[in-house]
């Protein structure tokens, strides 16, 4: 069996324009990038996701791409690339990059040259004579898209983009297409990357529904899978579908598709916990949470680069969310989600935002963090839509957050000055040697993520607890048993557990807030508000 690198795994996701300037333009690029591993080292991620950095009309922060084989020249040029890419190497860091290839900008070559019928790339995108009588349905961005066909009067057709209109769909189902994207990850395979976390997986998959290969749409991902293989064994595939969990064997499929998965729903269900309180919405979704084949693996996380997307929850259930953390219209986007960090959502309190760090560490799958949530880093409502949580990166108090040497008007977004999570009170400087901080609170979380591989390679047991707004997690793998418990609510809960110790050794892994007395083959952990601990519970000692 090959590296499972993943299963252990703890990944930082980052927009290089907005980590950190090197030459002074406003922009963060890759050597500016290179400069700051360090910090992402101490943190304890081992792995680096790069949002977009390549060439780009930036209507879409990258996402509408105009070349796929090289670096947007903002940010550097591929020998830049190259460079940050050794120097992750040489510091143990893994980097993966994001596969767009759903759609690509209206500007690159390949949409202009099929706009013009070129015979090559003529069927390169998706395209229709007359517009289709359900364009106006299934559109991906409420309030700001009107339409998923738009007529290009220079081809006097129609044009697909499930996204907006200024990012035609790819058309998937044709071969010269596919060979196409097998081309740009093996490109990017040879300058030393380790994954992809793939785009926009369903709408790929809903443009192969008329192919004519004789294969299901999820075999395609099989295929990417097999090329993947074949140039680099360890390489993997992090799919960005929101997807019910009933379809969990299609996307996975019998070890042989994608290697790891978003978990949206069970982020959703966290969000409604959080917002009550009360563990029990994560608790009953974990207990449904459906096998999958033993290497793959779900993906968690708190915060990524787009809003909180709620639309899995019921319709009472998301009112209770935005109620809870986005009760302005300024905070919400696409009549869905929440566009606002994770530390301003949670109102700057350290102890739950620790808490709510060690729960989703704690929960089984592979975890996500987000830029600058790991310092408690604010948003910018201001910014339009998803710009609100992709400020720049508070490095210091002075200028510009030191980010850049330009003032703060002049970056690439304008960064959080104001307020309690300005630069000027949020920064890694100031955090990276408080041994209180919450910099060094997540440190420790992750460290001690890294130190239980239970978590990733264990299926996670339901813990009946007694009290609702406490989550209690057991795993337990290769004879290591592991236990997490984590109070959801500001009232401090006493715990009693009896059927997990069966006479062995209680080791601390870590806590917060938490009292804990031993009574024969029981525990009871009294946890503060918002407190938590994880614990090994080793077997008894046989004694001969």
């Amino acid at each position: 069996m090959y590296n499972l690198w993943y299963k252990n795994a703890v990944i930082y996701c980052l927009d290089v324009d907005a980590f950190m300037d090197s030459d002074g333009d406003g922009v963060g690029d890759f050597q500016g990038l290179a400069d700051r591993l360090d910090h992402i080292e101490a943190l304890g991620c081992d792995t680096i996701w790069l949002l977009p950095f390549y060439p780009s009309p930036d209507r879409d922060n990258g996402y509408d791409i105009t070349d796929y084989y090289s670096v947007d020249p903002r940010l550097g040029n591929l020998g830049h690339f190259v460079e940050f890419s050794q120097a992750a190497k040489d510091r143990g860091l893994k980097i993966m990059v994001d596969l767009v290839v759903n759609h690509t900008s209206i500007d690159h070559p390949w949409f202009q040259m099929s706009r013009e019928g070129h015979p090559k790339y003529a069927d390169w995108y998706v395209w229709s004579k007359e517009k289709p009588a359900d364009a106006d349905k299934g559109v991906i961005f409420p309030g700001v898209q009107e339409s998923t066909w738009t007529f290009d009067r220079k081809r006097q057709a129609y044009y697909f983009h499930r996204f907006y209109k200024h990012q035609a769909d790819l058309n998937i189902a044709n071969p010269a297409v596919r060979e196409e994207i097998e081309r740009i990850i093996g490109f990017w395979l040879a300058l030393g990357v380790s994954g992809f976390r793939v785009d926009a997986v369903p709408f790929m998959l809903e443009d192969l529904q008329g192919s004519g290969d004789g294969e299901t749409p999820y075999g395609y991902l099989a295929q990417i899978r097999r090329f993947l293989s074949w140039r680099r064994a360890e390489a993997i595939l992090l799919a960005e579908a929101n997807i019910p969990m009933d379809q969990a064997d299609d996307y996975f499929g019998n070890d042989d598709r994608l290697n790891l998965v978003f978990n949206f729903p069970l982020n959703q269900k966290l969000f409604l916990a959080l917002a009550r309180r009360d563990g029990t919405p994560v608790g009953e979704f974990l207990k449904a949470l459906p096998n999958i084949p033993e290497t793959a693996q779900w993906a968690t996380f708190l915060r990524n680069h787009d809003e909180i997307d709620l639309g899995r929850l019921e319709d009472d259930e998301r009112k209770e969310v935005f109620a809870a953390f986005g009760p302005e219209k300024s905070m919400q986007i696409y009549d869905r989600g929440i566009r606002r960090r994770l530390a301003a959502m949670l109102g700057g309190d350290e102890r739950r935002i620790a808490m709510a760090f060690s729960l989703m560490l704690s929960l089984p799958g592979t975890p996500v963090i987000w830029y600058g949530d790991e310092l408690g880093m604010g948003d910018n409502l201001d910014l339009p839509e998803r710009d609100a949580v992709r400020t720049p990166m508070q490095w210091t108090a002075r200028k510009s957050g030191g980010f850049s040497t330009v003032n703060p008007e002049d970056c690439v977004r304008v960064p959080v000055s104001e307020g309690p999570f300005g630069y000027a009170h949020v920064n890694a400087e100031a955090q990276r040697i408080d041994p209180t901080s919450l910099f060094s609170t997540v440190q420790r979380l992750i460290r001690a993520r890294r130190s239980c591989p239970e978590i990733g390679w264990s299926g996670a047991e339901v813990l009946d607890c007694g009290k609702p707004a406490v989550i209690g997690l057991a795993y337990s793998w290769r004879g290591n048993r592991l236990m997490t418990l984590h109070n959801l609510s500001d009232a401090p809960q006493t715990v009693e557990i009896t059927n997990l110790i069966d006479g062995g050794e209680v080791r601390p892994v870590l806590q917060a807030g938490i009292d804990i007395d031993r009574s024969g083959d029981g525990l009871t952990l009294k946890l503060g508000a918002y407190g938590y601990q994880w614990l090994h519970l080793d077997p008894p000692v046989e004694v001969e």
